[in-house]
Formats: C-alpha cells, sequence, structure tokens
C-alpha cells in the first residue's frame, strides 16, 4: 500500500496565509529562514502557512511546489536542503552567520587542506570551482558517483547544502540535440558564492562561527518561543 502524505496547511480565510511566490519571498525576508515542510516547531514552514489542496496542482500563480523552483531561480533568497537534511529558504540577511555557523569558519578548501572533508565531497566541489551550474545528473557523473565509483551521491550533496558549500539554483528541464526543453525540471546545483558573491558568504566571518550559532537560535526564540531547544537544535544544527 503506497503511502498517504498528509498536508497541513493553512484555512483559507487565515489573513496570514501565503497566496504568491512573491509573498512567500517576502515573507522569508521577514522571518530570516523558513523549511519548507511541517517539522517539529509548529508554524514554521511554508506547508502550515499554505492552502493544501494548492500543493502539486501545477499551477505556479498558488502551487508552493512550484514557488520553490521560481524562487531558487531568481536568486532573492537561498533555496537547499537547510534544516534536518531537509529542503528550505533563507535570506540573503541571514546567509553569512548560517554560512558562519555550518561551515565553522571553513572555506571548502581550507577544510580539505585541514583534512576535515571526506573524499566524496572533495570530487563534487571540485565540480563548481570555476562557477559552475550543473544539473544532479551531471554532478553525479563528472564527480565519479556510480555503480563502479563513489557511492552515496544524495547523501554527500545533501551535506554539503546543510554546510553552505552547495544551493539549489534552479530546476530545470533537459535540453535536446535540437534545442528543445523536455522532461521533469530537475534540480541544478551551484556554489553560493556564485550567486551573491564570496564577500557576502564570508561577511560573518569576523565573529566566532559559536556566535552565529547563538544569533541564529537566539532569533528562533524571539520569533518562535514556542519551540523546544530539542527542536531548535534538530532544525538549525
Amino acid at each position: 500500500m503506497a503511502e498517504e502524505w498528509i498536508l497541513f496547511g493553512a484555512q483559507a480565510d487565515d489573513p496570514c496565509r501565503l497566496k504568491t511566490a512573491d509573498a512567500l519571498t517576502a515573507y522569508v525576508d521577514e522571518i530570516g529562514f523558513l523549511p519548507l515542510f511541517r517539522n517539529a516547531i509548529p508554524g514554521f514552514s511554508v506547508e502550515e502557512r499554505t492552502l493544501a489542496y494548492d500543493w502539486w496542482c501545477g499551477d505556479a500563480r498558488r502551487d508552493p511546489w512550484e514557488w520553490r523552483r521560481i524562487l531558487a531561480s531568481r536568486g532573492e533568497v537561498a533555496y537547499g536542503k537547510f534544516f534536518d537534511g531537509k529542503a528550505g529558504f533563507i535570506s540573503k540577511a541571514w546567509l553569512p552567520y548560517f554560512s558562519n555557523a555550518r561551515r565553522d569558519g571553513y572555506d571548502f578548501d581550507a577544510l580539505w587542506d585541514e583534512g576535515k572533508a571526506p573524499i566524496r565531497q572533495k570530487k563534487i566541489m571540485d565540480c563548481f570551482a570555476h562557477g559552475e551550474e550543473l544539473f544532479s545528473h551531471e554532478t553525479r557523473r563528472t564527480a565519479g558517483f556510480g555503480k563502479d565509483g563513489e557511492k552515496n551521491f544524495e547523501g554527500t550533496v545533501t551535506a554539503l547544502q546543510m554546510q553552505l558549500y552547495l544551493v539549489i539554483r534552479d530546476f530545470r528541464q533537459k535540453v535536446s540535440r535540437a534545442g528543445n526543453p523536455y522532461g521533469w525540471h530537475l534540480a541544478v546545483y551551484t556554489m553560493p558564492e556564485t550567486i551573491w558573491g564570496y564577500d557576502l558568504l564570508a561577511s560573518a566571518y569576523g565573529e566566532k562561527p559559536a556566535a552565529s550559532r547563538e544569533r541564529i537560535f537566539r532569533h528562533m526564540r524571539d520569533v518562535y518561543p514556542i519551540a523546544s531547544e530539542e527542536a531548535l537544535r534538530k532544525m538549525l544544527g
């Protein structure tokens, strides 16, 4: 029997309900960061602020699943698997603090030089050394993952997103030799520095990573005082 996925959406008459991709962008900028789906912190998700029956309707004007593609492609906020390995958004204002906290103050090259990164991460990050934007399947192939190569591609890419070394830049269709797009929209990865520049990503490096982590936690305690410390640690890392 197929597993049933139940969405916990907002009521239609909820004045706080998000109705458009623009409204979601504005809310992420206001709140700072937001997971896509419901989690251990009540109300802390796109799911709980949208209509359940709008999801996967295919109408980009009202479908939150389509909004994630729109927001990722615009580059006004960051999108990726940032919250306990699950997808969500981070505003540009908070991106430096997440970068500093999650990277523990290390750019990836420095992390590798210090022996703190596994070879699987190194092979993936080498694919983006010159500002490339690559489909997931292109990244997998170029980095040498597959039947006779490295294993656990999805887990490694998720870890790199959690550390803010990679983000999802867009969701695009493949293009045929004739130049025609076809098939599903697939994730495209890149380094956040490629979109927003090194100066933004490194702008919080002047404070200790622990201070950035506490800044993030303090903000969450202010905005979602109902959240338990256990839930905060789980979602924010």
